[in-house]
């Protein structure tokens, strides 16, 4: 028979470093984002899309609202021949009140911030801090404009793809 001696205060110091390893390894596991894959959603075609004429949609899903806009003028992340069609997330990075598309620009009606659709939906006026999501864009040689990932993160959310 195998005898140990081990000190009370070794054992226990011993206890609590292996419990703080335990714990902090399964923190650190559940910090991580799982690596799930944006899925492609067609939005709409480039001969409907007319310009300062939102459309809303959803992305990346469901209740993710978000919103298309031909802005009339070429734009970082911009689609289509004049690279003038973008899509940003429609919650104010603020307190995720929904924005509205005005005169060129996107507003909030909650606490007045502003953001230009030109620069990425970069923060120009108001409380928020960060600039709007963008939602990366495609288009097909048909015309089909569709989303296929989000830059930034949406409002509300410590990761943009929810599991199932």
């Amino acid at each position: 028979m195998l005898k140990l001696n081990v000190s009370r205060r070794t054992f226990v110091g011993g206890s609590i470093v292996l419990g703080t390893l335990l714990v902090s390894h399964r923190f650190a596991k559940a910090c991580v984002a799982p690596s799930l894959p944006y899925r492609k959603k067609k939005i709409a075609s480039i001969r409907d899309v007319k310009a300062h004429k939102p459309i809303m949609f959803n992305y990346p899903d469901e209740n993710s609202p978000a919103v298309l806009v031909k802005i009339g003028r070429p734009a970082i992340g911009g689609v289509g021949p004049d690279k003038d069609i973008v899509a940003f997330s429609a919650l104010c990075t603020h307190q995720g009140c929904p924005l509205q598309y005005s005169k060129g620009r996107f507003v909030c009606k909650c606490h007045y911030s502003m953001f230009d659709p030109a620069k990425n939906g970069q923060t120009y006026q108001g409380h928020a801090s960060e600039w709007l999501p963008q939602i990366k864009l495609s288009v097909d040689r048909r015309g089909n404009i569709y989303a296929e990932a989000v830059e930034g993160l949406v409002w509300g959310r410590a990761i943009n793809l929810l599991p199932k």
